[in-house]
């Protein structure tokens, strides 16, 4: 369904070397070294630069990189799909996971739903958690992935063409570094945060995070805010690197081991809860259903 010299140059650029590449895919270094000068040729693109030290890879390459996994997984799981199609519908709930949208929540519900459930199952599937693949896997929830774990609001549910189902509303945190000096504390004050930067999603993301973003330039100038566009493991990265302070709730206090998830005396929430179809299929009712009643909510009427 798609060039299979696509594989073979991601394994090279994971690797970093042709012969590295060529051990894990069990053919020999000429084949794999063959195989990406074709595809240069096919695409007439030059993907990697080789020098004495090693390969580097091209600004071609690196879009190409990005683009190449999104096609293979989207390809790998159009089959899958598509062998689903055959076979009678089973009872079966697939949570996406990724460090953002944690399963774990679920799986702590576990005994609780299949004590009302027995036949439910649940089966994981990871992806990568890039704007590209969230905006593919929301809009098209129910098809190879049915329930993803995460924060929203009304206007996130329209824009992505998702519904989802409210579990609690999360504080906002604040992320620093466990080597920071506000890392020693307890809880956070505002003032705490004064002098230094606040890594924070943009503007629109969330109506939560637009207010709090509104009482900080009308009431604490002197919090820098940092803008960035989406929340995945390189903002992670780039807070415990840079030592700034990063927006975050509970739900994300795992995703960093260097990176310490601290309370702050502000009364700022995002909801969270589960993202499913606007049309969920009956299993996916059940199941949402059963979740309601194990953490306490109304039946949905």
């Amino acid at each position: 369904m798609y060039n299979p010299q696509l594989e073979t140059f991601i394994k090279v650029a994971d690797c970093g070397s042709f012969n590295k590449a060529s051990e894990e895919l069990y053919i020999s270094p000429p084949a794999v070294i063959k195989q990406i000068n074709l595809l240069e040729s096919s695409l007439n693109l030059r993907l990697f630069v080789r020098t004495h030290r090693g390969l580097i890879m091209t600004d071609a390459g690196k879009s190409l990189y990005h683009d190449a996994k999104y096609i293979i997984g989207y390809c790998n799981e159009s089959v899958n799909r598509a062998r689903n199609a055959m076979q009678k519908e089973e009872a079966v709930i697939r949570i996406g996971t990724s460090p953002m949208t944690p399963g774990q929540f679920l799986m702590d519900m576990w005994a609780s739903i299949h004590e009302i459930c027995p036949d439910i199952k649940f089966r994981l599937v990871t992806f990568e958690n890039t704007p590209e693949n969230a905006r593919e896997i929301l809009k098209n929830l129910g098809k190879n992935i049915d329930i993803v774990a995460g924060a929203f609001d009304d206007n996130f549910l329209e824009s992505r063409k998702c519904a989802g189902l409210l579990l609690s509303n999360e504080p906002i945190r604040c992320a620093v570094s466990i080597y920071n000096e506000l890392s020693q504390k307890n809880i956070l004050s505002i003032s705490d945060l004064y002098d230094k930067n606040f890594m924070l999603i943009r503007r629109g993301w969330n109506e939560c995070t637009d207010k709090l973003r509104d009482d900080i330039a009308e009431n604490h100038p002197k919090i820098n805010t940092i803008d960035f566009d989406f929340i995945n493991l390189s903002i992670f990265n780039q807070c415990e690197n840079s030592n700034d302070l990063l927006m975050c709730i509970d739900n994300w206090a795992n995703v960093h081991p260097l990176l310490k998830v601290l309370p702050v005396d502000w009364d700022y929430k995002i909801k969270f809860g589960l993202l499913h179809s606007p049309n969920p299929s009956p299993t996916v009712k059940k199941f949402l259903e059963t979740v309601r009643k194990v953490v306490g909510l109304p039946d949905c009427k």
